[in-house]
């Protein structure tokens, strides 16, 4: 499986050419962000007036020649009171830009890393945990909105700030600018040094965030088990551990945090004192007037405010980069089952038209390097239009043909096509997904279902159908009766899961939704593995309409199925040993026969002997 930036890689990029990248992957951001800068700059200008205005009040207005001049004191006040209802306008459009923009920008990233989750493949999905992909895709993008809502405006408006009150400072006064510049050359040097140790820390945090929502995800989904076991302190006590985790990172990055605005104080009070004192000393020689002194500590409270909040920017930015890191760790993640049709377009083909039939050429899978083979060197070819149905112990690597097959996963040696004689055999890895998808169809064991209704379950098998078409594909299926039984028919909902419904129940819905989509190629996850008699001999006359005419790929649990197969393929270790239909293979030496003499033991309640188990 290749993967984009390592961990280590992640922890070593610096925070700067982080942003650049996610920049590039944000062109609704940058469009904004020049008009927002520049609204940014006339907000702060604005800010200067009310110093400018004290310095010629004082020097100019109350300090004339002849007395004060109080047109003058006038006109400067209605000036100044012009120029802040300006910046107060600007500071309104430069924060909706900045929402409208940044939230554009965001959502789209948003999506593009959800859709992309999906595009890795079920091995890459299983190495991770669930809860932590999830927060990859919310809670670390959520920081990145705050962050560039709040933290965005705080720094476009400190980078303006600090910009406009040095060139007004050095106006009135280089002597004491270079003072002031001087006093902050150390806290430039600190942070920087900080900002090092605030990415480590941050880092840590956004991990700890995705264990703790994965631990809380993983007991809800498992409430029924952890009720059943009585296990309830010890789940309890494994998320009190994650949240634990996560409070003693979130106080080591508040430490570092805490360290940079203790800094930032102690260099504002020095910059202050320092002005009044050389200040002073230069009115006192006739180098400034007195007006331009009180002027230049107001400039200075503008110089040092944005550096006072750098603490909580930082510390937001921070936050934000190592949420950002890990959003770009799984968009830099390349899926290892691809659509050619997305990755190589010229390459990409459809599957024929007619029947489907499978063929696997040396086909061999491993779930990871260095282990067992769960299928090795397989060659086989299923007609169209026949049912077949794979046994084998548990681990064999039956279940391993449905994925490959549905192309979940790629061989790692070999490869998978279909098609037909008549209309040629397509390698599965040419084949784009929107031809696969609507040809082939897999009906997995558990029946998942939406947390939507009935009618809408079924109809993400077909897009598109009315509630009468629904009711009518489940009438085709001789369902009618079980659908007329639920409280709202079609319309009933299911509940998150399908848990509104027994399995049997889901199971139902889902031959629904395979049979509205209408496949050539149906693979099923033994679909009556885990039901009551009366619903399975529902399922089996539904499935028994389902399969009829289409090539079918049945992983068999129960050898009932394997009885009504066209065909039996015996998987052992990886090897396809036995194969025929099923009459002739229980009456011959070999595996299955051996197996089906297990289950109809274990079927009649009789003890089972050591041996295979089905």
């Amino acid at each position: 499986m290749t993967g984009g930036l390592s961990a280590t890689a992640a922890r070593t990029e610096g925070s700067l050419a982080t942003l650049r990248r996610g920049l590039r992957m944000m062109p609704e951001f940058r469009r904004g962000l020049p008009a927002t800068f520049a609204l940014a700059l006339l907000a702060t200008t604005g800010r200067v007036v009310v110093p400018i205005s004290v310095q010629q009040v004082i020097d100019r207005g109350l300090g004339a020649p002849g007395g004060p001049d109080l047109d003058l004191v006038r006109t400067v006040v209605l000036l100044s009171a012009v120029v802040v209802v300006v910046t107060a306008v600007a500071v309104y459009r430069m924060n909706v830009r900045l929402f409208r923009t940044t939230e554009t920008a965001l959502a789209n990233l948003r999506v593009r890393a959800f859709r992309h989750v999906h595009d890795l493949s079920m091995l890459h999905q299983q190495g991770e945990r669930r809860g932590s992909l999830v927060s990859r895709v919310t809670s670390d993008v959520d920081q990145l909105s705050v962050f560039m809502q709040w933290g965005g405006v705080l720094g476009l408006v400190s980078v303006g700030q600090l910009l406009v009150a040095t060139v007004v400072m050095a106006v009135y006064s280089w002597q004491l600018t270079l003072l002031v510049l001087v006093c902050f050359v150390p806290l430039a040097i600190a942070v920087r040094a900080f900002a090092r140790r605030l990415v480590v820390v941050y880092g840590v945090v956004r991990t700890r965030v995705g264990d703790v929502l994965a631990a809380v995800a993983e007991s809800v989904v498992g409430a029924p088990t952890v009720r059943a076991y009585g296990v309830r302190a010890r789940t309890a006590a494994r998320i009190d551990a994650a949240i634990a985790r996560h409070y003693r990172a979130q106080v080591d990055a508040q430490k570092v945090t805490a360290a940079v605005f203790v800094s930032g104080e102690f260099v504002a009070a020095l910059a202050n004192a320092a002005v009044v004192v050389v200040g002073v000393l230069l009115g006192l020689a006739g180098d400034i007037t007195a007006g331009t002194l009180v002027a230049f500590l107001f400039l200075v409270t503008l110089f040092v405010a944005p550096v006072q909040t750098a603490s909580e920017v930082l510390n937001e930015a921070q936050n934000a980069v190592a949420g950002f890191r890990r959003v770009l760790d799984v968009l830099d993640t390349e899926p290892d089952v691809r659509d050619p049709a997305v990755a190589t377009p010229d390459r990409a083909r459809q599957l024929p038209d007619g029947p489907l039939g499978v063929r696997f050429e040396h086909v061999a899978f491993r779930y990871a390097p260095g282990a067992r083979p769960a299928l090795d060197g397989v060659d086989l070819t299923i007609e169209p239009r026949r049912r077949v149905a794979v046994v084998g112990e548990t681990g064999s690597g039956k279940t391993t043909f449905a994925k490959l097959v549905t192309r979940l996963m790629d061989p790692t040696g070999g490869r998978v096509l279909l098609g037909s004689d008549a209309g040629g055999w397509v390698p599965l890895t040419d084949v784009a997904f929107a031809s696969l998808r609507s040809r082939v169809v897999m009906v997995p064991q558990d029946g998942f279902l939406f947390d939507a209704s009935v009618a809408e379950n079924v109809r993400y098998g077909r897009p598109g159908m009315t509630d009468d078409e629904v009711a009518a594909a489940f009438d085709e299926l001789g369902l009618r009766g079980w659908v007329e039984g639920l409280p709202a028919g079609v319309a009933t909902p299911v509940g998150q899961r399908g848990e509104s419904l027994s399995a049997g129940e889901r199971q139902l819905v889902a031959v629904a939704r395979a049979y509205v989509a209408d496949p050539h190629l149906l693979v099923l996850d033994e679909a009556t593995s885990a039901v009551d008699p009366a619903t399975e001999q529902r399922l089996t006359r539904a499935l028994d309409t389902l399969t009829a005419g289409r090539t079918t790929l049945t992983i068999a649990h129960r050898l009932s199925t394997a009885e009504r197969a066209d065909e039996v393929l015996v998987v052992d270790a990886g090897h396809v040993v036995q194969r025929g239909p099923h009459a002739e293979l229980v009456d011959a030496e070999g595996p299955y026969a051996r197996l089906h003499a297990s289950w109809r033991r274990s079927s009649a309640g009789e003890p089972e002997p050591a041996g295979l188990t089905p």
